[in-house]
């Protein structure tokens, strides 16, 4: 656990570009609405078989991805000292996971959303577990992924679907029952490829 901290560390001080959900889809640009600032937390737990992340499945009738699996997170608040206190302040209220549980590692590069979102994802380290509570209507469900499946390259796939009469390619990365897609799995390949990197 603490030689795979050090190579996550290791990873962040890497430079890194930005990502978007515009990488496979540069023809959308033009149509993306004005960038809200928003944080994400990508938790990582310590279990006896290895590191595992945290993701959530959104419930389905919220207005913004309905059902898709997601980081924990949200846009940010006036309140929030800086991005790090948005993820950690909606991973609490979306997953009760307290801050003072969470060790801060650093951040990921940012995603540009084509729903309108600027993400900056913040790597969290958890070492020891919590009563997980999912939020009453945001939140159906919270699972986890072993983390050496998100940070293998190979397990990552380009798909395409209609969205709004086009038809747009798209990252997923399935993991047993769950269909991760989307801003999520654009998000962890670029996690995957940083730490090939280092």
């Amino acid at each position: 656990m603490i030689q795979q901290k050090a190579n996550i560390l290791c990873a962040l001080d890497r430079p890194a570009a930005a990502s978007s959900d515009f990488d496979l889809n540069p023809e959308l640009v033009g149509r993306v609405v004005p960038m809200r600032e928003a944080g994400v937390l990508v938790p990582l737990i310590e279990r006896p078989c290895g590191m595992h992340l945290i993701l959530t499945k959104r419930a389905a009738h919220l207005a913004v991805h309905p059902g898709q699996i997601a980081f924990p997170g949200g846009k940010r608040d006036v309140e929030d000292v800086d991005i790090s206190a948005t993820a950690l302040r909606e991973a609490h209220e979306e997953i009760s996971l307290n801050p003072e549980l969470v060790h801060v590692l650093g951040h990921l590069p940012v995603h540009y959303t084509v729903t309108g979102f600027k993400v900056t994802p913040t790597i969290g380290w958890i070492s020891q577990p919590w009563q997980i509570v999912a939020a009453p209507g945001e939140v159906s469900e919270v699972f986890e992924v072993p983390l050496c499946h998100v940070l293998q390259l190979r397990n990552f796939q380009v798909q395409t679907r209609i969205w709004n009469g086009q038809n747009r390619a798209y990252y997923s990365v399935p993991y047993g029952p769950y269909y991760i897609w989307g801003a999520t799995a654009r998000i962890l390949r670029g996690f995957a490829e940083q730490m090939s990197a280092s």
